[in-house]
C-alpha cells in the first residue's frame, strides 16, 4: 500500500511540475528565427524602454544564424529590437505571442520575413517606407541642380506626403495598435517626422493614439508618455499663439485637455466644440438615427439626461447619418447638444476615437479628460455618479 501511495505521490508531483512548467511557458513570449550570413556575429535582443535601449539577451550566431529569445508576457504593447552592430529589426509584442523572423546580414533592417504578428508586419512596412524616405532625402540633398532653399522645400514636401500616407493608412486607421505608436516616433536623421512640439496637426496625431491607449491600456507607461507629449505640445502651441497676440502670459494658467476636440455644426447652425464643455461631465455619443434601435436608445438617453443634467451632465451627440435633413427632423426636440458630421462613416472623429461600431459612447470628466468608453462601463449610473 505504501508503495502505491508513494507512486501516486510521485505521479502527482510530476504532473504538478509539468503543469507549472507549461504555465511558465504560457506566460512567456518568444522571438525566434534565423539571420544568415552572420556567423560569429553577436545578435542582441533589446527592450526599447522609454529611457532608451536595454540589452535583455544576446547570442553568438552560428552557421545557420538561429536564435531564440523569450521574455515575460506583457499586458500592453511593448517594443524590442534585434540588433547586429547598427543593423536593426524592430519588434512589437502585446501578449504571449511567438514571432519568427528570417533575414540575411547585412540587409536585415529592410529585407526580412516575419510570421506570427500583424503588428510586426506593419512595422516592417513602416520601416521600409521610412528607409525609402531617407533615400529620397539623401538624393535631393546631393542634387547638383538644386539650391539649398530648393532642397529644403523638396524635402519638406516629401516628408509631408509621407506623413499624410502614414496618418491615413496606419495611425488614424487603427490608432490603438502597436504599429501606430511605433509610427509616431519615426525619424528622418535626427528629426522626428511627427513633431508635436511644432505642429498642430502632429499634436492631433499623437492625441489620436493617446486617446486609444488611455482607453485600452490606462495604466501603461507608454500611454501616459504619449498622453503627456500631446498635452505638452498643445500647451506650448497655445503659449506661442498667445505670445503672438499680446503680452506674455503665465504658463501655469494655460489650460489643456487630453481629449481630441470635436468641432461640428449643431441642428441650429451653431458651431459646437467638445472642449467648450470643460467643467461638465460629458457623455460623448456617436449615433446614427437611421439605425435599428435608435428610438429606444434615444429614450434611454433622455432618461439619463433628465436624471443628471441639473447636476452637471451634458450630452454631446455626433450624428453620422448620411441624410442631414432626416437628422434634423429626428433631433428637433432633443434637449442636448447634437451635431452632424458630413463625412458620415468616413468621419475623422470615428477614426481618432477608435470607434468600430455605431452606436458608441464615452464618458468625459469635468477636467476634459477621457474617462471610459462604453465597453468598459458595466453600470452607467454608477459611473456618472462617481464623476458628478
Amino acid at each position: 500500500m505504501n508503495k502505491i501511495i508513494s507512486r501516486i505521490t510521485r505521479c502527482t508531483l510530476f504532473a504538478a511540475c509539468a503543469l507549472s512548467i507549461a504555465s511558465c511557458q504560457q506566460n512567456k513570449f518568444h522571438v525566434s528565427g534565423n539571420i544568415t550570413d552572420a556567423k560569429d556575429s553577436v545578435l542582441y535582443f533589446e527592450n526599447m524602454s522609454l529611457d532608451g535601449p536595454v540589452v535583455l539577451d544576446s547570442v553568438k550566431l552560428g552557421e545557420d544564424g538561429a536564435f531564440d529569445f523569450s521574455g515575460d508576457a506583457v499586458t500592453a504593447p511593448e517594443f524590442y529590437r534585434l540588433r547586429i552592430a547598427r543593423n536593426i529589426i524592430n519588434v512589437s509584442i502585446d501578449s504571449t505571442e511567438t514571432v519568427e523572423f528570417t533575414a540575411s546580414y547585412p540587409t536585415m533592417a529592410v529585407k526580412y520575413e516575419v510570421k506570427g504578428s500583424d503588428n510586426c508586419e506593419k512595422i516592417k512596412e513602416l520601416s521600409i517606407l521610412q528607409n525609402q524616405l531617407l533615400n529620397q532625402a539623401i538624393s535631393i540633398e546631393k542634387s547638383p541642380v538644386l539650391s539649398i532653399k530648393q532642397s529644403e522645400d523638396s524635402i519638406e514636401s516629401i516628408v509631408e506626403a509621407y506623413k499624410d500616407n502614414v496618418k491615413r493608412n496606419y495611425i488614424f486607421k487603427e490608432p490603438g495598435k502597436a504599429y501606430s505608436y511605433f509610427a509616431l516616433f519615426q525619424a528622418l536623421g535626427n528629426r522626428l517626422i511627427f513633431n508635436p512640439r511644432s505642429s498642430h496637426d502632429d499634436i492631433r496625431v499623437f492625441a489620436a493614439v493617446a486617446t486609444s491607449w488611455d482607453t485600452f491600456y490606462p495604466e501603461a507607461e507608454r500611454g501616459k508618455n504619449i498622453h503627456n507629449i500631446a498635452l505638452e505640445g498643445l500647451k506650448n502651441m497655445r503659449i506661442a499663439e498667445a505670445q503672438k497676440q499680446g503680452p506674455v502670459i503665465d504658463v501655469d494658467k494655460v489650460g489643456v485637455s487630453n481629449i481630441i476636440d470635436i468641432s461640428l455644426i449643431d441642428n441650429k447652425g451653431k458651431r459646437r466644440n467638445l472642449t467648450d464643455l470643460k467643467g461638465k461631465v460629458v457623455l460623448l455619443d456617436f449615433h446614427a438615427f437611421a439605425a435599428d434601435g435608435s428610438t429606444k436608445r434615444i429614450m434611454q438617453m433622455r432618461e439619463v439626461y433628465n436624471k443628471y443634467h441639473d447636476r452637471g451632465l451634458e450630452i454631446y451627440q455626433v450624428s453620422v447619418d448620411p441624410d442631414e435633413h432626416f437628422w434634423k427632423t429626428q433631433v428637433a426636440a432633443l434637449p442636448w447638444i447634437t451635431v452632424h458630421d458630413n463625412d458620415n462613416l468616413d468621419s475623422q472623429y470615428l477614426r481618432r476615437y477608435n470607434v468600430g461600431s455605431i452606436p458608441t459612447f464615452f464618458l468625459i470628466d469635468r477636467s476634459n479628460a477621457l474617462y471610459k468608453r462604453d465597453a468598459q462601463i458595466k453600470d452607467l449610473d454608477k459611473e456618472i455618479e462617481s464623476l458628478l
